[in-house]
């Protein structure tokens, strides 16, 4: 399915169907750590990017097709981030309509000063958004967001939406070493969170292939400091665990391009997931995918990770030219 994934397991969700709404990769932040590559280039036009009736009739057909006790959750996640899509109000409540599992929204929160979005949201279970500083300088560092979503206009957002928003609101902040993981750094980010009064706070560790490849994890004391600061509300996500359903593929090729279009992997973990297919069936796709420029592969923390074509990763000359310096 083009506009439908999964179940796929989530670390926050288990085990989730995944909509997505937007083309690769179409979003108004930048992030350092995006998983998806850099934003080339910005975008912060709310259109609907594909035809909102076919999103539905994929949504009712995969759910249709799945047994009681396969999916958790249904979950409105794009590939950058899924509120640009115009049409995301009436998605969330026909897909509500259909079905009694719970529906998330993982957004970056950019656009909920609107209220045109915090209106589109207002209807579904749970919504995610990303707070990874608290200020503005270390917010354009991270995030690097379009010119027209500030700093203030997030947290604005933000507060406005808590105090409107009736279901589970769990912001995830995405703690990088040498960035957001100081002791002001985190006091600044337990400021902004104690003015949201989120329900929880999901703490993430990057873990997929960063879009720069100077972007490491912070170290184990930074993250109990994180913890402690955040309050009880706060949580760390573990990474993902479980099994990535590639029932809907009936050719490798198109399950490999399927997933890491969305899920950039490690070799091994493709590799695993893929096991219905022999081992030489997957090698000689993977090998022939890359030739062929389909996908590409880029090194992140010493390991090899699958992940799509159109993609935009830095070489690693240049990022270790361009990585910032330790904030202090």
């Amino acid at each position: 399915m083009k506009y439908v994934y999964g179940p796929v397991p989530s670390r926050r969700l288990g085990q989730s169907l995944g909509i997505d709404l937007i083309p690769l990769k179409t979003c108004n932040w930048n992030c350092v750590y995006c998983q998806l590559g850099r934003t080339v280039p910005l975008v912060n036009e709310r259109v609907d990017y594909f035809p909102p009736q076919e999103i539905l009739d994929q949504a009712e057909e995969a759910l249709a097709t799945r047994e009681s006790g396969e999916i958790d959750w249904v979950t409105f996640v794009g590939s950058g981030e899924p509120t640009l899509h115009a049409s995301i109000s009436w998605l969330i409540r026909q897909v509500k309509a259909i079905t009694d599992l719970p529906v998330a929204v993982i957004t970056n929160g950019a656009l909920l000063y609107l209220p045109e979005v915090r209106t589109a949201l207002s209807a579904a279970d749970a919504v995610m958004p990303s707070l990874d500083a608290g200020t503005p300088d270390l917010y354009r560092k991270i995030n690097r967001p379009h010119p027209d979503i500030t700093f203030e206009r997030l947290v604005e957002g933000l507060i406005a939406f808590r105090g409107e928003y009736q279901g589970r609101l769990w912001p995830e902040v995405m703690l990088v070493g040498g960035l957001n993981d100081t002791n002001q750094a985190l006091r600044d980010l337990a400021s902004v969170l104690r003015h949201i009064q989120p329900d929880q706070v999901h703490i993430s560790l990057p873990t997929r292939p960063p879009a720069e490849t100077w972007v490491r994890p912070p170290d184990e004391e930074a993250l109990m400091r994180a913890q402690s600061l955040f309050g009880d509300v706060a949580k760390v996500v573990s990474p993902t665990e479980g099994s990535f359903d590639v029932s809907g593929y009936e050719d490798v090729v198109d399950a490999i391009i399927g997933i890491i279009t969305r899920h950039p992997m490690s070799e091994e973990e493709l590799k695993r997931t893929l096991a219905q297919w022999a081992s030489g069936e997957v090698n000689q796709a993977l090998t022939d995918l890359e030739a062929s420029g389909k996908v590409q592969v880029i090194e992140r923390y010493g390991m090899r990770f699958w992940t799509a074509a159109p993609g935009h990763y830095p070489d690693e000359t240049r990022s270790q030219r361009t990585a910032p310096r330790r904030c202090h």
